[in-house]
C-alpha cells in the first residue's frame, strides 16, 4: 500500500463499462489503474485488491480471460463482475452456462441472509443493471449465494473466507441503485484485509 492509499486495480476483460469501475474506485480515493487481462503477474504492482471486469459475450464461459486464473491465485480480495464472476465460478469448480432468460436492463435482486459484507448498508430488495447472456449455474464449493433475481438464482456469491466476491450485475452503472455503496464495501473489505 502506498502512502496510506489503497491500491486496487481493474483487469479489463473487454467489458463495455470497465472505465466506470476504474472511475468509481478513483472517486473513493483509491490508487487504481486499468490493466489488460494478459498483464503478467510479475508486472502487477503490490495490490490491496483487484476487480475482474465484465467482458464480451461468452468470454466468461470460454476461459479466454488472459491471466485471470493466475490473478485468482493472489492472496488479496477480488471482485468479479459479470464475465469476471462467471470465470471465477468456473475457476473454483463451479459452472457458468448460457442463461435460460438473458437479462438486459433493470432487474430486481433480493439479498440472501443479508447479502454478506459486500451488501452492508443496502436494502434486502434493490434495482440493479443487467447485461448478460450467460450466468453462473453451479456454485463453486466453499461459496454461498448472496443475492438472487427472478430469472437468475446466482446474482451474487461470496466464498467462506470473504475474499472472493462475484456479481452477475453491474454495480458500476448508475442504474444500479446501491452500486456505489457496494464498491465502498469492497474497498472496506480490502482495507480490513491489510
Amino acid at each position: 500500500m502506498s502512502e496510506g492509499r489503497l491500491v486496487i486495480d481493474v483487469i479489463d476483460n473487454g467489458g463495455q463499462w470497465t472505465h466506470r469501475e476504474w472511475r468509481m474506485l478513483r472517486y473513493m480515493g483509491v490508487d487504481t489503474q486499468i490493466l489488460a487481462n494478459d498483464t503478467p503477474i510479475s508486472e502487477l504492482r503490490k495490490l490491496d485488491g483487484l476487480v475482474l471486469s465484465g467482458g464480451a459475450a461468452r468470454v466468461g464461459l470460454t476461459g479466454e480471460l488472459g491471466n485471470c486464473a493466475a490473478y485468482l491465485e493472489l492472496d488479496i480480495p477480488i471482485l468479479g463482475i459479470c464475465a469476471g464472476h462467471q470465470f471465477m465460478a468456473g475457476h473454483y469448480g463451479g459452472r457458468a452456462a448460457e442463461a435460460p432468460a438473458p437479462e438486459f436492463g433493470a432487474a430486481t435482486i433480493n439479498l440472501i441472509d443479508g447479502g454478506g459484507p459486500l451488501f452492508d448498508g443496502t436494502p434486502e430488495s434493490q434495482t440493479v443493471w443487467e447485461s448478460h447472456n450467460d450466468e453462473v449455474t453451479e456454485l463453486p464449493e466453499g461459496f454461498r449465494i448472496t443475492a438472487s433475481s427472478e430469472s437468475c438464482e446466482i446474482q451474487a456469491m461470496e466464498n467462506s473466507t470473504l475474499d472472493r466476491f462475484g456479481l452477475q450485475f453491474h454495480p458500476e452503472v448508475n442504474d444500479s441503485e446501491y452500486g456505489a455503496k457496494i464498491f465502498e464495501n469492497f474497498v472496506d473489505i480490502c482495507r480490513r484485509a491489510l
